[in-house]
């Protein structure tokens, strides 16, 4: 199935697919590792890392006294001789780390009242529902292209305490991820570090480390792509690219036009493109989804062991009538509200070839304990409460 036919079919299909995502990561936990772009934090007003390169540039040239034409990279390279480097702009412009602290703060932190008031540049909600699919243990990789810490914050207001990998030596160091209950790999760094990677040059060639680790995550893992157009991060789209193996659906959370790099590795994956007008709408459905599949799951801890044996018990005292009776209605009633749930009845409303099975499975589960309580009632009753 091409590009096309995968994102066709409006909202019935986006619905489908969204649940499909919530049942993969429901029925695999920890399986699928998040891949975060620029767009998931774009709308905490933090600005991607080539606008601060741009924005950088400008400030060399407002202390040239010169305007940054025809174009701020143009100018650059034609007053200098050369591309643009992130640590050479901070050089010009800081002479410490203190100063290069102070300069770069404003594009991550707030730092004006209209900004605290606005609640800018702090975690959305779609950082937000991330983090609870963390602490519930449905995510456990989170590879980020951005610098800010916004997923961070979100972790730690959830209680979670992640293993942060953000440049190259903390690979050696880092505890195995099999054993980490989250491991957020900052591809391209922190803000607060000088050594991110952030210009063209620095994002065509990963050092080694770090392309064994991700050969093993774009192995093992499914992988779930958010706010990331593979444009500008060339050894990121390579790393992917050259994993052979599909072990697991990839899910593409496209926002707009896709572009040609990235509809590359979607086919190199054979990526579900899904539909989204916004990753804050998008996540925070995606959860309400896995919340409901999990209330299904647990609202009833009685096991069917137990209700069969609860039935024998009942049959042999015909003081129990009343109680078997009542214990009959309860579980039909429950059957039947679970049988009409939303979760279930998108399933019935959008039933496709691949989701007839996990149509079948819901409805089987729902209904499996009152089977068996059924079963035990026709072998073992005598006749007295078959009315």
């Amino acid at each position: 199935m091409d590009e096309e036919t995968r994102t066709s079919g409006g909202v019935a299909m986006e619905e489908e697919s969204i649940l499909k995502l919530a049942l993969a990561l429901h029925s695999s936990p920890g399986v699928y590792a998040l891949l975060i772009g620029s767009g998931v934090s774009r709308a905490a007003h933090i600005p991607t890392g080539w606008d601060i390169v741009l924005d950088l540039i400008r400030q060399v040239a407002t202390g040239l006294k010169e305007e940054p034409k025809p174009d701020p990279e143009t100018w650059y390279r034609q007053r200098f001789g050369e591309s643009p480097d992130y640590a050479k702009l901070l050089g010009r412009l800081t002479g410490t780390s203190a100063e290069r602290m102070a300069l770069l703060r404003p594009y991550f932190e707030q730092t004006t009242d209209e900004e605290r008031q606005q609640g800018w540049k702090l975690p959305t909600p779609a950082h937000q529902a991330i983090a609870t699919l963390v602490r519930h243990g449905y995510v456990r990789m989170i590879l980020t292209a951005n610098f800010d810490r916004l997923i961070e914050m979100a972790l730690e207001q959830a209680g979670v305490t992640p293993d942060v990998i953000s440049t190259d030596d903390a690979f050696a160091g880092a505890l195995p991820y099999v054993h980490a209950p989250c491991t957020v790999v900052k591809l391209h760094g922190d803000y607060r570090d000088t050594r991110i990677r952030n210009t063209p040059a620095e994002l065509e060639k990963y050092p080694r480390r770090l392309n064994v680790f991700l050969d093993r995550v774009f192995d093992e893992f499914g992988l779930v792509v958010c706010g990331w157009s593979a444009d500008w991060d060339v050894a990121l789209r390579n790393a992917i690219l050259r994993c052979p193996t599909r072990r697991f659906t990839t899910f593409w959370l496209a926002k707009g036009e896709l572009p040609d790099e990235a509809k590359k590795v979607i086919h190199h994956r054979r990526a579900e493109v899904i539909r989204i007008e916004d990753a804050n709408e998008l996540f925070k459905e995606l959860l309400e989804k896995i919340e409901s599949l999990r209330e299904l799951q647990h609202r009833h801890p009685v096991s069917i062991p137990v209700a069969v044996a609860t039935v024998k018990r009942y049959l042999v005292d015909p003081q129990q009538r009343v109680r078997l009776h009542d214990l009959f209605h309860e579980e039909t009633e429950r059957a039947y509200t679970e049988l009409g749930s939303e979760t279930i009845q998108k399933l019935a409303d959008t039933l496709t070839e691949d989701s007839t099975y996990q149509f079948m499975t819901e409805c089987e589960n729902v209904t499996e304990r009152l089977l068996a309580m059924l079963a035990a009632l026709s072998y073992y009753d005598s006749g007295d409460n078959s009315t």
